[in-house]
């Protein structure tokens, strides 16, 4: 079994062909991705080689600072990707903090606390990777999705604060709108999971050799462990950043 997981390196460079598929596609139609695509594939090799030399470190060490380290190194980067989609959105690099922070801190609590997992950076460093992944994702979209709707409904909202709404009330539809855009990517995930996708973490505990049903267990408080966590991360930023679409004099400034 463990011969047939090994990569060896010729095996590893014969794999960016698929690499120069992509990077052909996008020649082909001109969609002007090709350098983006070749940085995100140096990047990708450059960046796991290090964090697994790192993790490999950390996890040899088993210390509880070093795993909080990591930690906040986590959802530090998770939140400056989540700033750099928000289309220039003010305090987005704050608001993404306070949301994945929280998200990943109440997820965290309670798997720790139910027994599910245990404060180990084995278990800890990868779960916060998950979290801070899908948090960031779910932010980018509400960013995108409030600013689109801000535009795309401006005579509504002008309209409602012509009769006298405040912003939230002149924004509600807007902001349930936003969280519901930014949490149907998991909640559709989660349908399709096991009949379309095979998850990782499943599928890999299986490959490590554990019991089928503690596998899936384990599957199962990853999948409600991250709608949990886009329900709070797109609830958190939603709510902190409609208002700055709106100016003192309670305009809108978009």
């Amino acid at each position: 079994m463990e011969n047939s997981l090994e990569i060896s390196n010729f095996s590893l460079v014969l794999s960016t062909l698929l690499l120069f598929i992509a990077i052909f596609i996008d020649y082909k139609e001109q969609l002007g991705l090709g350098k983006d695509i070749l940085i995100a594939g140096v990047r990708v090799v450059i960046q796991l080689f290090i964090i697994g030399y790192v993790l490999g470190f950390v996890f040899q060490v088993d210390n509880n600072l070093l795993t909080l380290v990591m930690v906040l190194f986590i959802v530090f980067n998770a939140s400056y990707n989540a700033h750099k989609t928000s289309q220039g959105i003010p305090n987005s690099f704050k608001v993404s903090a306070i949301s994945i922070s929280v998200g990943t801190a109440i997820a965290l609590i309670i798997l720790i606390f139910s027994g599910a997992i245990d404060w180990t950076p084995s278990q800890i460093v990868p779960i916060t990777g998950m979290i801070a992944a899908n948090a960031m994702t779910t932010i980018g979209v509400v960013y995108r999705s409030l600013t689109t709707q801000f535009n795309d409904r401006r005579q509504q909202v002008l309209e409602k604060l012509a009769l006298g709404a405040n912003p939230k009330q002149a924004s509600q539809s807007i902001l349930r709108d936003s969280i519901q855009t930014g949490m149907s990517p998991s909640i559709e995930r989660t349908k399709t999971v096991g009949l379309v996708s095979l998850p990782g973490m499943m599928s890999g505990l299986m490959f490590a050799g554990v019991d089928p049903t503690q596998a899936i267990r384990y599957q199962i408080v990853v999948m409600f462990m991250l709608i949990s966590v886009t329900a709070i991360s797109s609830f958190i930023a939603s709510y902190m950043v409609y208002r700055s679409f709106y100016n003192e004099q309670i305009q809108l400034t978009i």
